[in-house]
């Protein structure tokens, strides 16, 4: 019965709201995430990623600002796995809009968690739980002159 009790106190303990409100902030980098091979198979090379204030061809036409904001499980992920593979998704996301729309890239990447805008050539922004992590981005979908 001793064990019992302990066991359902754990459980209780383990579902109760705090343990899943972990929102831990990460600033990664960019460059390691575009360079992974998951990165390399799935992103378009003829789709350009502009991240802050990176410098870019000139700007034929300008089609629209967008923004992607995706989650992902992070249970049994480390914050950087998981961070990894919803910044993929995020980038999927406006490779779409990229199609979608008749461009030919995106500039002025920011991250944009709980519009919070955080401009940066080097790094994204993403949080992570216990269960769920999430990045935002937000971009200018363009056509550049090539």
């Amino acid at each position: 019965m001793k064990v019992l009790v302990t066991a359902l106190s754990l459980f209780f303990m383990l579902m109760s709201p705090q343990a899943f409100s972990r929102d831990t902030k990460h600033m990664l980098s960019i460059e390691e995430a575009m360079a992974s091979p998951d990165f390399q198979e799935r992103l378009d090379p003829n789709i350009g990623f502009y991240f802050g204030t990176q410098k870019h061809p000139r700007v034929e036409r300008s089609l629209g600002n967008f923004s992607s904001n995706k989650k992902t499980n992070a249970f049994n992920k480390s914050d950087e796995e998981a961070c990894r593979w919803v910044m993929l998704s995020a980038m999927l996301s406006l490779q779409d809009r990229v199609r979608k729309e008749g461009g030919n890239a995106v500039i002025n990447i920011a991250s944009y968690y709980k519009k919070n805008k955080v401009n940066s050539n080097t790094q994204y922004e993403c949080h992570a739980g216990a269960v769920i992590a999430g990045v935002a981005l937000t971009g200018e979908v363009v056509k550049l002159a090539r």
